[in-house]
């Protein structure tokens, strides 16, 4: 039975040149759980929001969408609100009460359910979700994971028909991630709840997906289920959506093998170890190199948001060189973050040493917070006369930041008109108009799709020729593992280990990444997809193993 239907739906934002979306039409049947992927800015959340009437965006659209054979905007009020649930990006932009418990009745209050109705639900999804020991905490007081935990048990209190999730994981730790993704696989199959997720991170949602839908300039390219999309864009080669497939997928494709393509991890271990011989076994590790001069240092640093509260710095020491790219990682509220904004001059440490040396630049985790124009083109114009350009010297430098990441049809626009990964790039647009030479970014891939990835790296590794010192919060281990020059651990507010990716990598088993995974104790050292296929390459096939 179809639960949702889309009928030839066109979408086109006020004064924008072309529509977001241009005659999408599918059909979801009910206890389906589909993915939605593609690049950044070709149309997903705009679509997801229109499922959700309370979250339409403003605009000019044709065409139909259909809950339960009925009109969306023909649906009662009450069933639009509690059956078709919504969880966003951000955990903070949903939570609107103070307190656990509350945030968990508020949707069933606002409906006006009966009391013991109402306290009933919530124990339920408190029981289920595991929430009993965070139940009366302050929402404030929650880690990013348990947030976003919270918005989801809130929905389901509701008892909604349909779930629907835009990039969920994308402010996630890899471990809150997977975890989350299970929690959805085990609402899919336990209760028959039908499922549309928005995700750029696939490794853990293909497997578990009975279709996957990618989107296009708008446009619905593909509709099959996971182990098929490989197939599909096998004939597209140079496509941007190979790169964010899942590792074994991405392998598979390197070593353009034939047949049944491998989705999950163990999937992917078992064909390399029983196609191809480890003779070599070893990937030679890139050394670790930097010049003597400190760009950042922390000695010693603590620091807590209150007196009364606990501290979030536990005594952090760091070195960072000139050129050189740091990368922190670690669980939802161990510190990384707050060290950023301690290093930026925007936190105060109560003890300790902050040295920098050179101007430093920030982009936050929520890039809206750099936007102070209408447009994104006048908000670049603002860091020019921030930095006292002359108007020749401004066009000439807009027009290259721009260029060199790709965003000259976004400038007309304005900025929170963006979906989150444009927003991503503008913002960073903007910072690197202020010429930093140091430069934080906290979460910088955040809600971006992996071939736009590839665009960032080039830049980050410009930058570095430059001489500029990079320090990076990130929960994408895959990025870490190819871009970072030392990548350090951080829980309980403290920097608790820095190593190289290399060495980082191979010695955890969940910061880690799938690659690592798939070749693990049978190649060493290959972190990278691109290292796997290299040395199954370098082995070659097994006796009776040719690829015919």
């Amino acid at each position: 039975m179809e639960i949702l239907q889309i009928k030839n739906l066109t979408f086109r934002y006020p004064d924008a040149e072309k529509s977001a979306l241009d005659s999408i039409s599918l059909s979801l049947k009910a206890g389906e759980f589909a993915v939605i992927c593609g690049e950044s800015g070709c149309g997903k959340s705009t679509l997801l929001q229109l499922l959700k009437r309370e979250l339409s965006p403003y605009g000019e659209k044709s065409g139909d969408i259909l809950y339960d054979g009925v009109s969306l905007s023909q649906v009662d009020e009450r069933a639009a609100a509690s059956n078709i649930g919504f969880v966003l990006q951000n955990p903070e932009s949903q939570i609107v009460t103070d307190t656990v418990w509350h945030e968990l009745a508020f949707g069933l209050e606002s409906l006006g359910f009966d009391t013991q109705v109402i306290r009933r639900r919530v124990a339920e999804m408190a029981s289920y979700f595991g929430i009993e020991e965070w139940f009366h905490k302050k929402t404030t007081e929650l880690s990013g994971g348990q947030k976003q935990l919270l918005n989801l048990a809130s929905v389901m209190a509701m008892q909604p028909k349909i779930l629907l999730l835009d990039e969920p994981t994308a402010q996630l730790d890899p471990i809150a991630a997977m975890n989350f993704i299970g929690t959805l696989q085990k609402l899919n199959r336990e209760l028959g709840l039908t499922i549309l997720l928005v995700e750029h991170r696939l490794e853990d949602v293909f497997p578990i997906a009975d279709r996957v839908l990618v989107l296009e300039e708008g446009r619905l390219i593909c509709d099959d289920h996971p182990k098929n999309i490989g197939t599909y864009f096998k004939a597209y080669p140079s496509h941007p959506m190979l790169a964010g497939l899942p590792a074994a997928m991405r392998i598979f494709g390197l070593l353009q093998e034939e047949g049944d393509c491998p989705i999950t991890v163990r999937e992917g271990r078992d064909y390399v170890i029983e196609n191809y011989k480890d003779d070599i076994d070893t990937v030679t590790a890139k050394p670790y190199r930097h010049c003597d001069e400190k760009t950042v240092e922390l000695k010693e640093v603590w620091f807590r948001y209150e007196r009364e509260l606990p501290d979030v710095m536990k005594g952090v020491s760091l070195q960072v060189y000139k050129g050189e790219h740091f990368c922190m990682l670690g669980g939802n509220g161990t510190g990384k973050t707050t060290t950023l904004g301690v290093i930026a001059g925007l936190l105060k440490a109560y003890r300790g040493k902050i040295l920098t040396k050179g101007k430093v630049a920030f982009l936050p985790q929520n890039p809206q917070t750099v936007f102070l124009e209408k447009t994104v083109e006048e908000d670049l114009g603002e860091a020019c006369r921030i930095m006292k350009y002359t108007p020749t010297e401004s066009e000439d430098k807009i027009a290259n930041v721009v260029g060199r990441l790709g965003i000259e049809h976004l400038l007309q626009m304005h900025p929170y008109d963006l979906s989150g990964g444009e927003q991503q790039k503008a913002a960073l647009a903007k910072i690197l108009l202020l010429q930093p030479q140091i430069l934080l970014l906290d979460e910088p891939t955040k809600g971006i799709d992996a071939y736009s990835k590839r665009t960032l790296s080039a830049i980050m590794k410009e930058l570095k020729e430059e001489g500029i010192t990079i320090i990076t919060v990130t929960h994408d281990v895959e990025f870490a593992a190819s871009e970072a020059d030392r990548c350090g651990m951080f829980f309980d507010g403290e920097l608790v280990s820095t190593d190289t990716p290399t060495n980082f990598f191979t010695e955890n088993s969940f910061y880690t990444t799938a690659a690592n995974r798939i070749s693990r104790g049978y190649f060493q050292n290959a972190i990278l997809c691109e290292e796997v296929a290299e040395l199954c390459r370098m082995n070659g096939r097994k006796a009776g193993r040719a690829n015919e």
